[in-house]
């Protein structure tokens, strides 16, 4: 079981594109999750977005770097950055993503 949610309870059924950028050495690293059209934005959600939960069998990753997109005045997308500062937050996110991944149906292309 791998999940993520923007409010706790809510379960996001949009999947993201995620981009993913590693420093040379290794121990630092960000996730730049891209969601379009998300439940958390729909006009029946209404609880406030705190941060983006990864949650999965070991337990819960967590950002609050969470930005709404709009166009035209109307909620669009949410951008969710993900920050590791070391290699084994590196790790831990890439067993998470993994389980995301095949809980998805996703894949994994390399730039």
């Amino acid at each position: 079981m791998a999940k993520i949610q923007f409010s706790r309870g809510m379960d996001e059924d949009s999947i993201p594109e995620v981009r993913l950028t590693r420093s040379k050495s290794g121990a630092q690293g960000t996730a730049t999750f891209l969601f379009e059209n998300p439940k958390a934005l729909s006009s029946t959600s209404t609880q406030d977005i705190t941060g983006m939960y990864m949650i999965d069998d070991e337990g819960e990753l967590l950002t609050r770097e969470v930005k709404a997109k709009f166009v035209n005045g109307q909620p669009a997308g949410l951008e969710a950055l993900y920050l590791m500062r070391s290699a084994e937050e590196w790790e831990r996110f890439m067993r998470f993503m993994e389980r995301y991944s095949q809980a998805n149906g996703l894949g994994f292309n390399k730039a």
